[in-house]
């Protein structure tokens, strides 16, 4: 068989594997409508979307894949097939720290998949504000940046609200200095969110020590002014770069190479255990001595691990702090429970803010 034949027989094969990967999906969105008509026929009010059992799957994929694709790969391609099957039951609205091109809409889009409706919000309050209303089915805010540390807007909506997590996105955050072409020996200004710009302090120390750093509401808002500014660049991702018509002058320029935010994905209800899952918890001391040690004790008495605990004023009176904790497991597993029953015994304030699973991709 010459070098063409064989080439061609290969072709007609991947032809054919395509053809079955075709019905496949079809079938398997025939299978999503049917759930949706005999969850429909019984509650009208039925909910779609179930983040545990979305968890599960993916992690099932990752753990059944022998390759050649990767885990992630095979789990980011099931996401959006997912997403699409969703979208035939029931096509959800998701609230995102805007505007179009930020890091807030990669993670919305890496946690529900392209085929949800992502709408943009001016403001971390504005996301919450349309969750609460209705309007939106589901909000995706920023809470915490392995270099930079916690987004306190974020943690401070959580004092007053009635939102629950459903869920949780880590995200790689790459960031690129973004311009018209410009040589760099022509910048005069660089544009960012003021996390973006500390997290590239020491690249902008040592290559533009002179420029004129500004921080602006976001990195998609400092893209979208450097783009008809003489002189001037921005530091923001790649989708912000294709969305203003602008140029990677400098990829990658964060001082962290493992820079990673967070995200949650924030609902009115629920969400069962799914087997990996993480607790949030909203606290606080008694005023005693000793108070937080207390507060704590239960968690280390039931062998429950703490990954996350932040402070941040309570707004009722000066001095006076909440606790924002994160532990692993969730609120109605057998080990962590009692301890939860332990804890709000002990706590002045006590609030689960939401058991969900640990970020899959």
């Amino acid at each position: 068989m010459s070098e063409d034949e064989h080439l061609a027989a290969i072709r007609d094969q991947i032809d054919a594997i395509d053809e079955q990967i075709q019905d496949l999906l079809n079938a398997r969105a025939r299978a999503a409508q049917e759930v949706a008509r005999i969850k429909l026929s019984s509650d009208p009010n039925a909910v779609f979307y179930r983040p545990e059992r979305e968890a599960q799957i993916l992690r099932e994929v990752k753990r059944r894949n022998v390759g050649p694709l990767s885990a992630e790969a095979m789990a980011r391609l099931f996401r959006e097939v997912m997403s699409e099957c969703l979208a035939l039951e029931l096509p959800l609205n998701v609230a995102f720290l805007g505007p179009e091109g930020t890091f807030t809409q990669a993670a919305t889009l890496k946690h529900f998949g392209h085929a949800v409706k992502a709408i943009s919000m001016a403001a971390i309050s504005d996301v919450f504000q349309e969750v609460e209303s209705g309007s939106c089915h589901y909000g995706v805010v920023p809470v915490e940046n392995s270099s930079e540390g916690v987004v306190t807007h974020t943690l401070d909506m959580f004092l007053n609200s009635p939102l629950q997590i459903c869920g949780e996105v880590t995200l790689r955050i790459h960031h690129n200095l973004l311009g018209n072409g410009t040589d760099m020996n022509q910048i005069r200004v660089v544009y960012s969110h003021q996390q973006s710009l500390a997290q590239c302090r020491g690249w902008l120390d040592r290559h533009l020590p002179s420029v004129e750093r500004v921080p602006v509401g976001s990195n998609a808002e400092a893209a979208k002014m450097a783009c008809n500014a003489p002189g001037a660049a921005a530091i923001a991702g790649v989708t912000a770069a294709e969305l203003y018509g602008l140029q990677v002058l400098v990829p990658n320029i964060e001082d962290d190479p493992g820079n990673t935010t967070r995200f949650l994905v924030i609902g009115q209800q629920s969400v069962p255990p799914s087997g990996d899952d993480k607790t949030s918890l909203l606290l606080s001391t008694r005023n005693e001595a000793g108070g937080l040690h207390k507060l704590l004790a239960p968690l280390a008495e039931h062998g429950i691990s703490m990954t996350r605990i932040e402070s941040r004023p309570s707004r009722r009176g000066n001095w006076d702090y909440v606790f924002f904790v994160d532990v692993i497991g969730h609120r109605d597993d057998e080990q962590l429970a009692p301890a939860l029953v332990a804890l709000r015994r002990q706590a002045g304030m006590y609030k689960e803010l939401g058991s969900y699973p640990r970020a899959v991709l």
